[in-house]
């Protein structure tokens, strides 16, 4: 999901390959013991290696091809010389990716950003024409990542009741009888009954929507036990489990057209009237066990207030305000009067079909040929309350799992960390709790955002592994509590990083987004937002003090 939008200007490709090195890495070790408790040792600045050569190996693929640089300078032209420069990284690092070089890649491509966020963008217009043009590539590489399973960023679903939606169900009356004859032995603590509009829907679910349905009855397993735990704990029928099927076929991340987010396909002002919580780091209408609390007690709010369960789905979908304007005009508190008389919008007018034959297919799945539809299992998993930010990177290395199974046990989380300004409930594979907490007790709480692990493999030295990372030396042996310059192929050592010194896509690497200065905005609150120190921000754009007088545009 991009909370970041204006054309993906977080290179997040960079991250990509820094977490399949880091899955990589922790597959290979299942158990270790870390160094003693890690001291933060003071971290010089470094001088920048090299730019490493170009890789002559592989050759880019044309869904890569960046658009054509920017009109060459005059010779001589010093900003047409670093767009040069610029040019040569980047088609370095697009070589370097085909040739399977991920991490060369990452660092051709942090290279070429570097270059150009270091030059004044401001000076010549063709600077940011390049950058724009050199992010439009990096990003191309970034989907093609995400495809081939590198990309660690969650990535939104459409919310199926957009689909729904936009189908015009055609009434089978062979269908619509069996659907009447079924309904009388379905046991439902829900209201059921089968109109045309209900069989319309039951048809569309039979054949075009029917891939959709099966979906998300196979993703159900997952959720239902808990779904109807809380359902049942709220006071409220089980079987509005199937309002969560329609909306969103069980998936956390569905988004629908309007913007409702999550399984429940909360709106935001919805969300934070039931406690939800939006902000940079977190969204809990992506929370299943959050969201699925928050809508028993708002469908208990809209029952009580509505006194049917038909004309409370409705207000669930379209908002209370307008069921109660329908019903006041016309006199009938019916949801079927209402929708006979047309006073509904569209899409609440389909709502409660749709949820009406969602629900009596899915009990009824002998009938429909879904008894065949494998149903997932509940994934178990251990809760650690984090009241510090931590890299999902640093986590999954302490615990052997990926970034990936971390984001999906905690599909509330927006960024690769937990929230800097509050705690949070991570949850971790089943048994990894105490393992986790080994770990990353070698770590300084205050540097768990950009420190990370790494497993020695032969040959590798404290030199090189302090280019790798962009440290010293004597910040790894300072860190590990080394005597000795050698290194034991196989054992782990802690990495102490600066921040945004080595680009692997933690918290405080650049993310190059182009931020829009608001009124009110300084140098420390947009550092703060965004979690990076205030000097990074003044460097990154060329500022000197607080002020952001004069400026429309940043780039952190």
């Amino acid at each position: 999901m991009r909370l970041l939008t204006h054309r993906s200007l977080a290179i997040v490709f960079t991250a990509s390959l820094a977490a399949a090195t880091v899955a990589c890495q922790s597959a290979q070790k299942q158990t270790f013991v870390p160094p003693p408790k890690a001291q933060a040792p003071a971290l010089t600045a470094v001088s920048k290696p090299p730019d490493p050569p170009p890789s002559k190996a592989g050759t880019a693929v044309t869904e890569a091809q960046p658009k054509p640089p920017v009109s060459q300078a005059p010779k001589g032209d010093a900003v047409g010389d670093l767009i040069a420069r610029v040019e040569k990284e980047y088609q370095a690092g697009q070589d370097n990716y085909h040739a399977g070089h991920l991490e060369a890649a990452k660092q051709n491509f942090d290279a070429a950003v570097n270059l150009l966020l270091n030059s004044d963008l401001r000076s010549d217009e063709r600077l940011d024409q390049e950058l724009d043009r050199i992010m439009e590539g990096i990003n191309s590489l970034e989907l093609l990542a995400a495809q081939e399973g590198e990309g660690p960023q969650q990535k939104s679903e459409p919310a199926p009741i957009d689909e729904a939606n936009e189908a015009t169900p055609q009434v089978d009356p062979n269908v619509k009888a069996k659907a009447e004859a079924e309904i009388k032995s379905t046991r439902s603590d829900l209201p059921l009954m089968m109109t045309d509009q209900v069989a319309g829907y039951i048809n569309f679910y039979s054949t075009r929507g029917r891939g959709t349905l099966e979906r998300a009855l196979a993703r159900s397993g997952r959720y239902q036990e808990m779904i109807q735990g809380i359902l049942r704990e709220e006071g409220v029928p089980q079987d509005l489990i199937y309002l969560a099927q329609a909306e969103s076929g069980f998936h956390p991340l569905a988004v629908s057209r309007a913007g409702a987010r999550g399984m429940w396909q909360f709106m935001g002002s919805r969300a934070r009237g039931y406690g939800l919580q939006r902000n940079f780091w977190v969204d809990d209408r992506q929370d299943p066990e959050k969201a699925t609390r928050a809508a028993a007690r708002h469908l208990k709010d809209l029952y009580t207030q509505f006194g049917d369960w038909y004309l409370a789905m409705a207000a669930y979908n379209s908002g209370p305000g307008t069921v109660q304007s329908a019903v006041k005009r016309t006199g009938y508190a019916d949801f079927w009067e209402l929708y006979r008389r047309n006073v509904l919008p569209k899409e609440t007018r389909n709502y409660v079909p749709i949820i009406l034959a969602v629900t009596i297919m899915a009990k009824n799945p002998g009938q429909y040929g879904l008894d065949d539809v494998n149903r997932d299992k509940p994934i178990p998993y251990d809760t650690v309350k984090i009241d510090y930010p931590i890299d999902l990177r640093l986590v999954a290395q302490c615990v052997g799992a990926s970034a990936a199974d971390l984001q999906d046990l905690n599909p509330s989380l927006l960024r690769l960390s937990t929230p800097k300004d509050r705690s949070y409930e991570l949850r971790l594979p089943a048994g990894t709790k105490e393992k986790f907490l080994f770990a990353v007790a070698a770590i300084p709480s205050d540097k768990r955002l950009w420190w990370r692990y790494h497993d020695v493999q032969a040959g590798e030295t404290l030199a090189s592994l302090a280019r790798t990372y962009h440290t010293t030396a004597k910040a790894i042996s300072q860190a590990n509590d080394l005597e000795g310059d050698s290194l034991d192929p196989g054992s782990r050592l802690v990495i102490p990083i600066a921040p945004g010194k080595y680009s692997d896509g933690g918290t405080y690497a650049r993310r190059i987004t182009r931020y829009r200065v608001h009124r009110g905005d300084t140098v420390e609150s947009v550092a703060e937002n965004f979690a990076v120190p205030a000097k990074m921000v003044r460097g990154w754009n060329h500022l000197k003090g607080n002020s952001l007088a004069g400026r429309r545009v940043l780039y952190l």
